[in-house]
């Protein structure tokens, strides 16, 4: 194993996580509400956002199996990499170039966004089987994924330096600081890349073949993967508790910062509740695994879900900033260890030796429910005018998938996979 090529992938990780924590989760939000969509009512633009993340995520659902068997099939992992990395890239220097009532134009540079990050990650992912054996594998995808935590938290505490300082860092005003933040989520992502595309190298010549072949392929194993998984009844019934309760977790992480702004809260303070969320999620993700390995994994997915329920409820009443804060801790605390640990599971029901076709099955139907909670909420806030209802609806999504995840035998699950 060549340690500077491992160091390299794991860096990207470290890039691209930029792009997740200022842009998709803290600064562009409340940029939307108070600058792009300045010139619509409250309600609207809340509205409008949730919307932009539901098309984004449809987007990327529709071309995602396309993707998959590019990456499968291509031998040009790190070529189609670099050209979605520049995609998203690209998006985050067009946003430098917005202001006041450019909404659509913000609209669309963030789904142009998330379609470069998401689809760069669905070649990130499959490179790591060519960059560490299979012993280390666990180990190594661990390590990124604690190295996105820790770029995108670092990369943060900067740009609310930036924002919160900016007549001290030298901006004429807090707009073009905004921008200026925007232009560093750009630069951090491009430099970052650099060692994956100068140090991990394609193998062997690409197999060229045409854009149809690879949807007829992907489309193919979709509903290839859709027949057999009705052969595992338990296998099923988690992955549908899984899409209810996943969706739920990720419109709090899109929407939170959006919701906190209508109901008053600061923006600095929302932003740094965020970097507590980042940098509590590091330690409490491994905790979770640990605690999942006493009691039981489904127990301790059963005890995150029940805290965000908990969450979902006090968000409702949440009136402050030190209430945002409390929040943002106790997310922080369950966030990456929920998901974590329902991957796990459903990696303990999927069959053996079919692990790829199950996985990317997942990221497909993971892609398409994860649409469906930005758009109640968006749905929500345009017929009532109230955001603070449409956090309290993100509640079905916890309650149907916790009831879900009861009819769930684990036990029964592992034999079927087994067998």
């Amino acid at each position: 194993m060549n340690r500077k090529i491992v160091r390299s992938w794991m860096m990207y990780d470290w890039a691209n996580s930029a792009f997740a924590t200022t842009m998709m989760a803290a600064v562009l939000p409340i940029y939307y509400l108070t600058v792009a969509a300045s010139n619509l009512p409250e309600h609207l633009a809340t509205s409008y956002w949730g919307f932009t993340q539901t098309i984004a995520m449809i987007i990327v659902a529709v071309i995602s199996p396309i993707l998959g068997a590019i990456a499968d099939s291509s031998r040009s992992k790190v070529r189609f990499l670099r050209v979605f990395a520049y995609m998203g890239v690209l998006a985050c220097l067009l946003m430098a170039f917005t202001g006041n009532g450019t909404y659509l134009f913000v609209s669309a540079c963030y789904i142009l966004g998330v379609i470069g990050f998401s689809g760069g990650n669905t070649f990130y992912d499959s490179i790591l089987t060519d960059v560490a054996p299979l012993d280390q594998r666990d180990e190594i995808s661990a390590k990124g994924y604690m190295f996105g935590y820790i770029g995108g938290g670092v990369l943060l505490a900067v740009n609310i330096v930036m924002l919160e300082k900016w007549d001290k860092v030298g901006f004429p005003d807090k707009l073009v600081a905004t921008q200026a933040v925007f232009v560093t989520v750009a630069l951090w992502w491009f430099l970052f890349s650099l060692p994956i595309f100068r140090h991990v190298k394609d193998k062997g010549a690409e197999r060229k073949q045409p854009v149809s072949f690879y949807a007829k392929e992907g489309f193919l194993r979709v509903f290839t993967t859709f027949r057999h998984i009705r052969q595992y009844p338990e296998l099923l019934k988690y992955l549908v508790a899984f899409w209810f309760f996943n969706d739920g977790i990720s419109t709090i992480i899109s929407m939170a910062t959006i919701y906190g702004k209508t109901i008053g809260i600061g923006t600095s303070d929302l932003i740094i509740a965020l970097l507590i969320t980042q940098f509590v999620g590091i330690p409490f993700t491994f905790l979770f695994g640990k605690m999942a390995s006493k009691i039981g994994s489904k127990r301790a997915l059963y005890m995150s879900l029940c805290i965000y329920v908990l969450v979902v409820f006090l968000g409702y009443f949440m009136t402050n900033a030190l209430h945002f804060y409390v929040l943002a801790f106790v997310v922080g605390m369950v966030q990456g260890g929920s998901q974590s640990i329902a991957r796990s599971i459903y990696s303990k029901l999927v069959p053996a030796g079919r692990t790829s076709e199950f996985f990317g099955f997942l990221s497909l139907s993971d892609k398409v429910s994860a649409s469906l909670g930005p758009a109640l909420f968006g749905l929500v806030t345009l017929l009532t005018g109230s955001a603070r209802l449409a956090i309290l609806s993100l509640l079905v999504f916890f309650i149907v998938g916790i009831f879900m995840l009861t009819r769930v035998n684990l036990a029964k699950g592992l034999i079927e996979a087994k067998a």
